[in-house]
């Protein structure tokens, strides 16, 4: 039997099955995962000589979310989509394993280039002059209440969540774990929703400035 002709019960009742089915079942979707992430990651040059762990990685996770399976696709499109979506995150976590967190954090401020080449919000042609000086007001305001305001850790942890760093990597950087990475950014947002709050600039200021 082929992967082409597997329904969605025997592609789960044979990759459960711990015997040689089992075993070519997951050869054969191993295989349908290599051709889709070969497809999928084209435009992503660093990925071809990844494939092959991406896809292991993949198998792995497919294989402990089965019971998740509803059926509201086919096996084989619901198990890609997983393929696709393993590899993308990490591939994500590899690149910013190459940005140390102090390159991107040192003497950097809010709303200029950050050591990645990504931005925070800045001015554009379509804000009008009154949304153009809030901004450059509310980001005056928030440069200094990130380095005045807030500890060393959580000034690091919020300039490398706004330049696009995982929480998973910003942990691993700094020899923490996620929930305590997670507390110092909710902590740390909190702190400077005040220093605006008390500064005059409502949420609804802020949004409107930056919509």
């Amino acid at each position: 039997m082929t992967a082409i002709e597997r329904t969605d019960a025997a592609w789960l009742l044979e990759l459960r099955d711990p015997g040689p089915k089992g075993a070519l079942a997951q050869r054969e979707l191993r295989e349908l995962i290599v051709r889709a992430l070969h497809r999928g990651l084209a435009r992503r040059p660093e990925a071809s000589a990844l494939i092959e762990d991406l896809a292991q990685e993949s198998m792995l996770r497919i294989l402990t979310k089965l019971d998740s399976f509803r059926e509201e696709s086919r096996f084989s499109t619901w198990a890609i989509a997983i393929a696709l979506r393993v590899s993308f995150s990490a591939l994500r976590r590899r690149h910013w394993r190459d940005v140390p967190l102090d390159a991107l954090t040192a003497g950097s401020p809010i709303g200029a280039p950050s050591a990645s080449g990504t931005s925070e919000p800045s001015e554009d042609s379509s804000a009008t002059p009154e949304q153009a000086i809030a901004r450059r007001e509310i980001l005056t305001l928030l440069q200094r209440c990130v380095a005045e305001a807030l500890t060393e850790r959580q000034r690091q942890v919020v300039l490398a969540e706004l330049r696009g760093m995982p929480q998973e990597e910003i942990a691993v950087q700094l020899g923490s774990n996620r929930n305590a990475i997670y507390k110092l950014c909710h902590d740390a947002r909190r702190s400077l929703q005040r220093a605006l709050e008390q500064a005059g600039y409502s949420a609804e200021t802020v949004r409107w400035a930056f919509g």
